[in-house]
């Protein structure tokens, strides 16, 4: 390289000294550059795995560019670190398979979130045994080196000679082959994000070598990019096997699928893996069933929830206590029905746009005459999916004035969307949901400032629920998908970004996110283990208003078209109740809990003293309850622990004689000898309160 070339590495914008890119001269390997300047550590999260080129496409540490070119370095402890690993443990795992099983066949193997996983068709399901043998066999491979090579095809006809025995790869062959031709339905079939096998590029295939021979061990059809050898996956175990269909479809054939998860360090993984084990111990469906808060009957239908009286205490606490809080601050409370013509929804356009997430048509109001034969035919009614198109209706209903404006409409809507079953997840995906869902309408000048507003409520309100940790997604219009001229989307996305921004909030872009009609703002909370749900969605919308010709008298005598804002805080109350019940671990706070107290005598001598503790506290408001089970104390008590209730309230002999009571708290502390009424002050005060934490005694 001359003196006058771009310098071979970069800083880190914090000043460490840590390099993040670097000169790769034409015709060299990446990887020999990168040893050569002491850029590449030899093991840890520190390893650079791939490189990234100026395109942003992912490069083999064995790709040498035509010329010189700044390159980033991509370190395994990154997320697309972690994904060329995983990748690489895909190719080990299906490896292995085919060591055991000779007989199987190949499906994918992608990169997944916090995971791999690959499809096989084999004769029988995998069995934990089998996992466990996977895994021995795996490590022999990683511990061998064995190094990733790449090799382009000369043309289909040697990647279908070479598959010749790879049915499913030599589909996606096909597929390949119909896309380079120009055929749209091949390019169609190769846009599953989880297809690795080709891409754009070249057609090419990855080889397993023996570090010392050189000799090929096993090959994969795959566009890369991989690690450069095997010993580059330091962390990785199998997870669990299922079901599968080829590329998703029901109608294609069923195979077997191996989950695994595989991580840039050992402390990595173990990290994650308690993180998987605690989310599993808070896992909504599990806590409804053990605290009898909600179930799902066949009966009733996959995706329908009904919550037992326990739940809807919770549901109903939340749900009053978000009523309070919109009416304070100026909505409207509104009620809709759960059943609609047709014609509403095509006006909306709704069923031109979302017609595959809506339950199919009833037709009704047919009418016959005495032989049968139909005089009036029947319309299509919809359960509706959404509220939007009803509370355009109550908006034109009679003339509105620019005084009127912003008209903030609230409703707790139930409505019905047709999920897969396949996707349908306890209460975070449900088939029927009711959504705490508002419209606003207001003018454009009233506009930016009630976005505004509607952001710094939604924040207030999630953080009464005890949600802390927020940041903001800005979804902007799908190409392919949406209603309304350029110029007016450009405005709306403008004006979001700009109250985004202004809210102080980290903001993360989500190109082509958008609904039809407009861009919206998702408020992203992290919950007490660190994971990220979408709760709050606003959604600014200069179209439905034209779809439905809304207008308002502005204060110069004129018909003016008002500006909507789609806004639903919870997104839905049962998913947010699971949220809720996940980021608690069930243990509600005490405003919440379907029980806040609970009595537990010592002995029956002590019933009556606690029945009149217990009879006040329900007079002031408290859901209180007396355990008389023919039960030893610790056990009740172990019970009511086990039950997630913030207070229980102890009596023996010294506590009736003193006019007193004993606290127990769910962590095993107490508070012993506390006169009844002070006892009744602290837990009501605690409860008005709407504390979030769990009281101890050294809180109470």
């Amino acid at each position: 390289m001359s003196e006058n070339r771009m310098p071979e590495a970069d800083v880190d914008a914090t000043g460490a000294g840590t390099v993040t890119t670097t000169v790769i001269p034409a015709g060299e390997p990446a990887g020999k550059i990168l040893a050569e300047r002491e850029l590449q550590s030899k093991s840890g999260p520190e390893t650079v795995v791939v490189v990234r080129d100026p395109g942003g496409a992912l490069r083999d540490l064995s790709w040498a560019p035509e010329a010189d070119t700044e390159v980033e370095l991509v370190r395994a402890d990154t997320e697309d670190g972690r994904s060329v690993i995983r990748h690489s443990c895909a190719h080990v795992l299906a490896q292995a398979v085919q060591d055991k099983f000779p007989e199987a066949k190949l499906g994918i193997g992608p990169p997944i979130e916090n995971g791999f996983y690959y499809d096989f068709d084999v004769a029988e399901p995998f069995t934990p045994e089998d996992l466990k043998d996977l895994e021995k066999r795996m490590k022999k491979i990683i511990k061998s080196g064995q190094r990733f090579a790449r090799r382009e095809y000369a043309s289909l006809d040697e990647a279908r000679a070479e598959l010749a025995g790879e049915p499913y790869k030599l589909e996606l062959v096909e597929d390949k082959g119909r896309a380079d031709s120009g055929d749209a339905g091949g390019a169609e079939a190769l846009e599953d994000a989880e297809i690795m096998e080709v891409g754009a590029g070249a057609l090419t295939a990855y080889d397993n070598l023996n570090p010392r021979t050189g000799e090929v061990v096993w090959s994969d059809l795959c566009r890369g990019p991989h690690t450069p050898t095997t010993k580059f996956i330091p962390a990785f175990t199998l997870t669990r096997s299922s079901a599968a269909y080829w590329r998703g479809d029901q109608k294609n054939a069923g195979l077997q699928r191996v989950y695994g998860t595989a991580w840039e360090s050992t402390e990595a993984m173990d990290a994650y893996l308690d993180r998987l084990a605690e989310a599993e111990k808070r896992d909504h469906r599990r806590l409804g069933t053990e605290l009898d808060l909600f179930s799902f009957p066949d009966e009733i239908g996959s995706g329908f929830p009904v919550f037992h009286p326990r739940g809807g205490i919770i549901r109903n606490e939340m749900e009053q206590h978000s009523l309070k809080r919109h009416l304070s601050a100026g909505y409207s409370l509104v009620n809709t029905p759960h059943v609609t013509k047709g014609d509403l929804f095509r006006k909306s356009q709704h069923l031109s746009w979302y017609s595959e997430g809506m339950f199919p048509p009833m037709v009704l109001d047919a009418e016959y005459d005495a032989d049968g034969r139909e005089t009036k035919p029947g319309q299509d009614y919809y359960v509706k999916p959404m509220n939007c198109p009803m509370h355009n209706l109550v908006f034109d209903s009679r003339g509105r004035s620019y005084r009127e404006l912003p008209l903030r409409m609230f409703e707790f809507g139930t409505v019905y969307r047709y999920e897969k079953s396949g996707v349908i997840h306890g209460l975070t995906r449900a088939r029927g949901f009711t959504q705490d869902d508002a419209h606003i309408y207001c003018t454009e000048d009233q506009m930016e400032g009630e976005i505004a507003s509607v952001l710094s409520f939604i924040i207030s309100l999630l953080r009464d629920y005890g949600l802390e940790d927020f940041y903001l997604e800005l979804s902007t219009k799908d190409p392919e998908k949406y209603v309304g001229g350029d110029e007016i989307w450009e405005r709306a996305t403008e004006t979001l970004e700009r109250v985004a921004t202004n809210s102080g909030l980290e903001l993360v872009p989500d190109p082509g996110g958008a609904a039809f009609y407009g861009p919206k703002i998702s408020v992203q909370a992290r919950d007490a283990i660190g994971r990220t749900w979408q709760m709050s969605t606003v959604q600014l919308d200069f179209n439905l208003p034209e779809l439905f010709d809304l207008t308002y008298n502005a204060a110069d005598g004129t018909k003016k078209r008002p500006v909507m804002i789609h806004r639903a805080l919870f997104g839905s109350i049962e998913r947010f109740f699971a949220v809720l019940l996940e980021h608690y671990a069930g243990m509600f706070p005490a405003w919440l809990a379907p029980v806040q107290v609970v009595g537990i005598p010592v002995a029956e001598a002590h019933e009556k003293h606690l029945e009149d503790v217990i009879d006040e506290l329900r007079g002031r408001g408290i859901r209180a309850e007396l355990d008389l089970a023919d039960e030893r104390m610790q056990k009740k008590i172990r019970n009511h622990t086990t039950g997630k209730v913030p207070f229980m309230l102890l009596a023996g002999d010294r506590d009736v004689e003193a006019g007193a009571v004993s606290f127990r708290f769910p962590d095993g502390t107490q508070l012993n000898g506390v006169s009844r009424n002070a006892a009744m002050d602290k837990i009501v005060y605690w409860i008005n309160s709407r504390r979030n934490d769990v009281p101890t005694a050294e809180r109470v």
